[in-house]
């Protein structure tokens, strides 16, 4: 029995990135031999286990055929015959289809340290095509490792391209697709997540509402990149920036404008009533993803609200607490801080305005802190009752911003 450290670890301690999971493969070992030693089986369709003092995974070398559409359809195979070599290349890039011995040694059939070396991401071999799962993870391992100066390889994008002209994308599962989007709007560079997706034609298929603000021009004084699409990019990087890994968020920054893709060719390049047409193409891509509740209803916050965030000082006082209470930030103050960081991510990811500041934040939140000082007590004990409680807190509340916003504070 011969055990190995692969894939992400060999990989980033090569990086010099930290080493978050260790993971394992057993070569010439059957299951009950680790299962004798204490690991504990947890895999449901091929053998891995756990072991029994740092609970890493260690799972048995193993090969798989395709046997039907989709991520689903394979067969595995594992027993004591099974190869290091065989087991590795059934892994998707090179960069990940690394091992290393006990003794450090590194093992390595597929070239991927001089990947490593070159910044790309290069397929392991032609059965690549056969898990559409893998197109996602390229442009999710683009979105972590673009700001490295990685670029996928041009033989793996063109296998990309034709995955997506066979429909292989078409068999991936709505669950998967967000498992893997989420992930990558937690990541670096989450702008490239989208390029890969586009130049494989998987974003048109996958996120045709995105897709479709592409070449959707807006007003050169406001947006100088003019392109849209070009715009989501710059939010998404700049929602990492504002708020690194917060997925929330950046799934807030790519769904923000959607509206700009109905936008009739007639009114173009100004974009009226935007914030709001985007809410059905937002609802729509959160019914067929299965994203969840959270992402979905800041996320639709965000589509609504976002200009009125930008122009919170021209706001009236009513007008901000509304704002407030529709995000119901007076009980969770958290929401107010995503929706913030979202909509300073779309002010500032723009060309040129990248290290814009944001006071409107800053006033938001001491809003938000003036009205969430009014309570109820006073108004009870000067003998209120029922609505008339709710009213006069209202009325108290709109007091306290009223005296913020005319202080310029």
């Amino acid at each position: 029995m011969r055990i190995y450290l692969v894939g992400g670890a060999v990989r980033d301690k090569r990086l010099g990135r930290p080493v978050i999971d260790h993971d394992h493969v057993v070569v010439g070992a059957r299951p009950e031999e680790l299962q004798a030693q204490g690991y504990r089986p947890v895999g449901k369709d091929f053998p891995v286990f756990l072991h029994p003092q740092t609970s890493e995974e260690y799972a048995l070398a193993r090969t798989e055929r395709k046997t039907g559409p989709g991520y689903h359809g394979f067969a595995f195979h594992a027993d004591p015959s099974v190869t290091l070599e065989q087991d590795l290349a059934r892994r998707d890039l090179t960069i990940n289809a690394m091992a290393e011995a006990e003794d450090g040694t590194l093992v390595d059939p597929f070239d991927g340290q001089r990947d490593l070396e070159q910044r790309l991401l290069r397929h392991v071999s032609p059965a690549f095509v056969e898990d559409p799962v893998r197109l996602l993870r390229v442009a999710r391992f683009a979105a972590r490792f673009a700001p490295l100066g990685f670029t996928v390889a041009p033989e793996t994008m063109a296998l990309m391209q034709q995955m997506v002209r066979d429909g292989e994308v078409d068999h991936l599962v709505p669950e998967r697709v967000w498992q893997e989007t989420r992930k990558a709007l937690g990541e670096a560079q989450p702008s490239a997540f989208l390029r890969v997706l586009r130049e494989s034609g998987a974003l048109a298929v996958l996120f045709p509402e995105v897709d479709a603000l592409y070449g959707v021009p807006q007003r050169a004084e406001f947006h100088p990149e003019v392109d849209t699409g070009v715009h989501v990019e710059m939010v998404l990087d700049m929602a990492a920036r504002i708020a690194p890994g917060n997925d929330v968020v950046g799934f807030c920054a790519l769904t923000h404008d959607l509206g700009k893709a109905l936008t009739p060719g007639d009114v173009l390049p100004r974009h009226i009533g935007h914030e709001h047409a985007g809410v059905a193409p937002l609802q729509r891509l959160v019914a067929r993803l299965k994203v969840p509740t959270e992402h979905a209803t800041l996320a639709e916050h965000v589509c609504r609200e976002h200009l009125n965030a930008h122009r919170a000082f021209e706001l009236k006082a009513a007008t901000v607490l509304r704002l407030l209470t529709s995000l119901d930030a007076l009980r969770r103050p958290e929401r107010l801080s995503l929706f913030l960081a979202a909509c300073e991510a779309d002010k500032r990811g723009r060309l040129g305005h990248q290290d814009d500041a944001y006071p409107q934040a800053g006033y938001l939140q001491r809003a938000r802190d003036a009205a969430a000082a009014i309570r109820s007590e006073p108004f009870v004990a000067k003998g209120l009752t029922g609505p008339a409680i709710g009213d006069a807190m209202a009325a108290a509340r709109i007091a306290a911003i009223d005296i913020l916003r005319q202080s310029g504070r």
